[in-house]
């Protein structure tokens, strides 16, 4: 079951206060950069610091562009779908570049990133902690609309 994580203010809050970040058209996918589903010796990390360097790497997003994100959650799941087991983070919902007037009592975009699939790339928490960053701000540009091959062009991808 996936956690939804604090982040700032981005404009939308839920009814206890705290803050939510779109379930419409897009779905984007973050693959392992290594092309590796494990790295031989798969790290070990409790999922409450997994979840604590998620919402690490979305408080390092600036403020001009966190107050921007609409109607959009952040998950944390343990395993990605079985028939997409080398995921580590995906974006489902309506890129805010796609919404328009019609755009209305629609469910939260998600973003979700999947731990056991960063967990098995990396061999030390130093690396953890830059792929769960990378991870985390590559599908936030694609709530933003930014599309892969940018996301590669900025490194990202």
């Amino acid at each position: 079951m996936g956690a939804t994580l604090p982040r700032r203010p981005s404009g939308t809050t839920t009814a206890g206060g705290r803050p939510s970040i779109g379930l419409a058209a897009g779905r984007h996918k973050t693959r392992s950069r290594t092309g590796n589903r494990h790295n031989g010796g798969v790290i070990e990390m409790p999922r409450d610091r997994f979840d604590g360097l998620v919402a690490s790497a979305l408080d390092e997003v600036p403020g001009e562009l966190s107050a921007l994100i609409d109607n959009c959650v952040v998950l944390v799941e343990d395993e990605p779908p079985d028939h997409d087991p080398d995921l580590l983070g995906v974006y489902v919902g309506t890129p805010l570049t796609e919404r328009d007037l019609g755009y209305t009592m629609a469910l939260p975009d998600r973003i979700t990133i999947f731990r056991h699939p960063i967990l098995a790339i990396c061999s030390t928490e130093e690396q953890v902690v830059a792929e769960v960053r990378i991870t985390v701000v590559h599908e936030i540009a694609h709530h933003f609309g930014i599309d892969d091959d940018r996301l590669h062009d900025l490194g990202y991808a």
